[in-house]
């Protein structure tokens, strides 16, 4: 019997259990997540984002939502009921396994997120919403597209943005031409990322010995820098009819014809703005091939 799409949704989500707790550097955490439904876990790779729900210290996660409309059912709880919800990226899943990997950033106690993946031990619960395998049509939650001609590609984000750059540096072909930069709060942590020759990745550590440097000083010089070499390939003049000052989430959906580079930019929204700015005004860049994700903004509170 061939359940219609209509029923099952795109999203739900899974009880999980954390398996395993890696501490890559200073600021990276790896959890691996288990549990008994995650053969039906979904992620597409590359940047697959997920909803991660987060105990309440009186009340565990017996609130949670287990419906087809889970967001309904947890927005319709009491302020107080509603479990912690942050959105993380998906650094890799084994549905055979029963496993999923995500990547936390650690900041200390300065939120519920950063607090929970900092303590997290094997047996602490969660729950995850994630694609549907059961689901007959793509899921979404996949931001990087893209177009198949494009002949430079430029990645550029923060310590938020580092496991989805990661994942689609790994997943680049020999031979894709692509600058891939990153900027990390110390040296220390640079991660060993594999990727294939012609793609150069660049890590930038804010905290380099006693040198501190202000958060989205080196990550701007390098992506100004990079763009201007590679903007001129651009199919035209990157007149922007939006207020990038106020947009938050911009990934268009098609690519600006005959231009040969595509640029995709996520972290902190008011660097990444900046940047998207500067690619469209100085550097020439279509705005049709320039994807731009806020993934949060400095001095919001639900930031970890």
């Amino acid at each position: 019997m061939t359940v219609r799409t209509a029923q099952v949704p795109a999203y739900r989500t899974f009880a999980v259990e954390v398996a395993r707790v890696r501490r890559l550097s200073p600021s990276f955490v790896r959890i691996t997540f288990t549990g008994s439904d995650l053969d039906e876990f979904a992620s597409a790779g590359l940047d697959q984002r997920i909803k991660v729900l987060f105990p309440l210290p009186a009340r565990g996660l017996r609130d949670c939502p287990t419906g087809a409309d889970w967001y309904a059912e947890w927005r319709a709880l009491p302020e107080g009921h509603r479990n912690p919800m942050r959105t993380y990226t998906v650094r890799a899943a084994r549905p055979l396994e029963r496993e999923v990997d995500v990547d936390f950033v650690l900041h200390g106690a300065t939120g519920p997120a950063s607090t929970w993946a900092g303590r997290a031990a094997p047996g602490d619960e969660a729950v995850l919403v994630g694609p549907n395998a059961r689901f007959a049509e793509p899921t979404g939650g996949v931001e990087w597209r893209p177009p198949a001609d494009a002949r430079q590609l430029l990645l550029a984000g923060d310590e938020t943005a580092v496991p989805a750059v990661c994942a689609i540096a790994e997943s680049l072909p020999a031979g894709t031409a692509a600058r891939v930069v990153l900027e990390v709060p110390t040296d220390d942590d640079v991660l060993d990322v594999e990727v294939a020759p012609d793609v150069r990745l660049t890590w930038l550590p804010r905290r380099c010995g006693a040198t501190v440097r202000p958060r989205g000083v080196l990550l701007t010089a390098a992506v100004c820098a990079a763009a201007d070499e590679l903007g001129g390939a651009a199919a035209a003049a990157g007149a922007d009819d939006l207020d990038p000052d106020a947009l938050l989430w911009d990934v268009p959906a098609g690519a600006a014809p005959g231009a040969d580079c595509y640029a995709w930019l996520a972290g902190e929204a008011g660097v990444v703005a900046a940047l998207r700015r500067h690619l469209l005004r100085e550097a020439g860049f279509d705005r049709r091939s320039v994807a731009f994700m806020g993934y949060w903004r400095l001095g919001r509170a639900d930031a970890g």
